[in-house]
């Protein structure tokens, strides 16, 4: 607590009294010490019991939901608030109890934006969003560089891993790493469903970066997941990717009182753009545009690193930082794990991590990054199509290397879309074997391996491991100097790995494998 602070008691009263916090998870956490910060008393449900015991330390009173019994009214005697995790859904039986017993259901980020709006934990600070559907935490993280290079006291929250509650109380009684000091402003991700939860939200400025088609089985359709991204464009500056197909369309629908735009091309008036090899301010500058830093300098780099600085570079410019504060920022932005990272150069092949590019949007800005590319992909797709994917891509595919529980849906994509390219599929039998096969030979002489191999997987090694292993080496044995091979899997990863950090990590130590001696005794069929 900084010293002669005390926070003021929850609004309407609620201090003394019980919230109700459903989900277990990090965010629930973070509502549990802010709710105890300000004197109110939480009440933490989850259906698994495990979960529940970091609450209870924090002090919180546990409740035990019962899965397959919606619970009854008497769960709500005597609670005056709901604060929902983002990831559950309307329809969930215990918010929609609430509902009906006529108690108010917030997220994390709406009790988080009435706080602060109340000065609980000091003067307001200063909201900077950005959503999107893809590269959302890369542009986060460089404002936040950005703003720390202009001397700010910032910090990235969000969806990125960081409660924006603990972000707030920084200074506050918090102890947790680099949130010693006061926050003045949040660089915050969202995700859609945390935007729905939080309705009052109005940050200053806010971004769409892009809008594909992503998580329509819980918004229900197109329109609801575009409605929610459309809660960041509330406040003083709005900002939209114009190379976006669905969010340049977003102009009117925008209720920010300033809308402007970013784009990789020539920026007309009011808008961020590259020109000169330079990225360009042409909507806080003068009319002839301010340049801001070399295109060249900018980390991570490719299209998406571009687009999603200028991004970043929009909404602090609309801060009021200095151009020389958004240059120093995305010069020394350090890109995330998993995020078209490069992993490796070997024999004039380059090895890049891109696991975070959970769907066809994402793999499409990852591939377009690269001339010549032997793609790694495959994994849940979760009912997206990548039909559109791979006609926009397949002139840049030298080959392409499946895994995952969906690798076939991808495969008869590229037999329609692509046929030229070879396509080698990597799968893990019941019996601990891994099979690598020949699915689709190619264009005349490419150099294949024999049609199929199977091997067995090391007893001591995780066999998704094992499959990524086998398929780093196909990929390997396809690729030509001055080719890519890209893990951009185009899907979620939860079918083999337990996210999507511990495939990039998977990938990595295959590639560092490469070259090494076999396994002694680990051989294909037939060898």
């Amino acid at each position: 607590m900084t010293p002669g602070v005390s926070p003021a008691p929850l609004p309407h009263d609620f201090a003394g009294r019980e919230v109700l916090v459903a989900g277990a998870g990090v965010s629930g956490l973070a509502t549990v010490r802010a709710l105890h910060a300000i004197g109110a008393r939480a009440v933490v449900a989850d259906t698994r019991e495990h979960a529940l015991e970091p609450a209870i330390e924090q002090g919180a009173r546990g409740l035990l939901l019962d899965s397959a019994m919606p619970p009854g009214r008497e769960i709500f005697e005597g609670i005056r608030l709901v604060v929902t995790s983002p990831g559950w859904r309307p329809d969930a039986d215990l918010l929609a109890e609430a509902t009906r017993n006529g108690i108010p259901v917030w997220g994390d980020v709406e009790l988080a934006w009435r706080l602060d709006q109340a000065g609980i934990f000091g003067p307001p600070r200063r909201w900077l969003a950005v959503t999107g559907t893809n590269g959302k935490t890369t542009t986060t993280t460089m404002l936040n560089s950005i703003l720390r290079a202009a001397g700010l006291h910032s910090a990235a929250c969000g969806n990125i891993g960081r409660p924006i509650l603990d972000a707030m109380m920084a200074g506050y009684g918090t102890d947790l790493p680099d949130l010693q000091a006061r926050i003045d402003v949040l660089a915050i991700e969202l995700s859609s469903f945390q935007l729905f939860w939080a309705p009052s939200v109005t940050p200053e400025a806010g971004v769409i970066l892009n809008i594909a088609e992503d998580h329509l089985d819980w918004h229900g359709s197109m329109d609801a997941y575009v409605e929610a991204k459309l809660r960041v464009l509330t406040g003083r500056i709005g900002v939209l990717g114009l190379d976006d197909p669905v969010a340049s369309q977003l102009t009117n629908r925008s209720m920010a009182a300033r809308t402007i735009g970013f784009r990789l091309g020539a920026p007309e008036r009011n808008e961020f753009g590259v020109a000169d090899g330079y990225l360009v301010d042409r909507a806080f500058g003068d009319a002839a545009g301010v340049r801001l830093v070399k295109a060249d300098e900018v980390r991570p780099g490719g299209r998406p690193g571009l687009l999603d600085g200028l991004a970043a570079a929009a909404l602090a410019r609309g801060l009021g930082v200095a151009a020389e504060a958004v240059a120093e920022g995305l010069r020394t932005h350090e890109t995330g794990p998993h995020r078209n990272a490069k992993v490796a150069s070997l024999g004039g092949v380059t090895y890049v991590d891109d696991s975070k590019a959970t769907n066809p949007h994402a793999a499409l800005a990852s591939i377009s990054t690269y001339p010549r590319v032997v793609w790694l992909a495959g994994g849940l797709l979760k009912g997206a199509n990548v039909e559109e994917l791979i006609a926009d891509v397949r002139d840049q595919l030298v080959a392409a290397v499946l895994i995952g529980a969906d690798r076939r849906v991808i495969a008869e994509t590229l037999a329609r879309h692509a046929p030229d390219v070879p396509v080698v599929e990597v799968f893990a039998g019941d019996d601990r074997s891994v099979t690598v096969t020949t699915i689709q030979s190619g264009r005349a002489g490419t150099p294949l391996a024999a049609q199929e191999k199977r091997y067995a997987a090391p007893v001591d090694t995780d066999l998704a491991d094992a499959v990524m292993a086998r398929a780093v080496n196909a990929a390997a044995a396809l690729a030509r100097r001055g080719d890519t091979v890209l893990l951009a899997p185009s899907a979620a990863s939860l079918d083999m790995f337990r996210d999507y950090g511990h495939r990039g990590r998977s990938f990595s130590l295959a590639v560092a494998a490469l070259g090494s001696p076999p396994v002694p005794g680990v051989k294909g069929v037939g060898d």
